[in-house]
């Protein structure tokens, strides 16, 4: 859509007069969730979405650029979380009137940080599951459960999700990662909309070996 607007990372509503659609990093008030420009969610607002977080977590929410999150789309996070290596997993120690002091950091399930990438396309509905990786341009399916890492470029689906398969051939995938595309200036991106909405994968590896082989040569 072309209205002689510049894109603005900074606004919370990027199409006018709709508010069921937001840029989520300038909406962000948990520290701990670190959100790239332009990446959207289907929705009025974000961190609802992030759910098991804490002002005591130890975990960050690390969101790339440019992602696009459907609605109802759910980041559990570590807090989430039951002790697992003892008889019980019921939380006493969180309810009232019970004698338990809170577990061991150690004797707590911990998986990391969640980390998603640039470019990546979380369908509606999504869970993704604390201390997950999904890389650059990965396409998470509507529904799915993701528990375990996705590799770039790579579509997940299902419950649990598994990779249905690669976007593209490994040429062009490490092509990809290397023009990081997203990290490049509004003016150059919108150069770039005919090569990243293009169909022909062959023209478009052709061209993004030219402009790389260029950028060297001036180097």
């Amino acid at each position: 859509m072309s209205d002689k607007k510049i894109p603005d990372p900074n606004v919370i509503h990027p199409i006018s007069g709709y508010e069921k659609e937001i840029y989520v990093k300038p909406t962000i008030k948990n520290p701990n969730i670190i959100v790239g420009d332009f990446t959207y969610i289907a929705d009025s607002e974000f961190e609802t979405h992030v759910t098991h977080f804490y002002p005591w977590s130890r975990d960050k929410l690390v969101i790339g650029k440019f992602c696009q999150i459907g609605t109802g789309v759910e980041f559990v996070m570590n807090d989430a979380n039951h002790q697992m290596n003892a008889v019980t997993t019921f939380p006493f120690y969180t309810l009232d009137g019970w004698n338990m002091d809170a577990p061991q950091a150690s004797d707590m399930p911990y998986k990391g940080n969640t980390i998603i990438g640039n470019d990546v396309w979380i369908g509606q509905n999504a869970t993704i599951l604390p201390g997950v990786h999904i890389g650059d341009g990965a396409i998470i399916g509507a529904s799915s459960v993701i528990g375990s890492n996705v590799a770039p470029y790579t579509i997940a689906i299902g419950n649990p999700a598994k990779a249905l398969r690669k976007r593209f051939d490994d040429e062009l995938i490490e092509l990809l990662l290397k023009f990081r595309w997203w990290d490049k200036s509004i003016e150059e991106i919108n150069n770039l909309i005919p090569i990243l909405t293009c169909s022909d994968l062959d023209k478009v590896s052709q061209k993004i070996k030219q402009m790389m082989s260029a950028k060297c040569s001036i180097a």
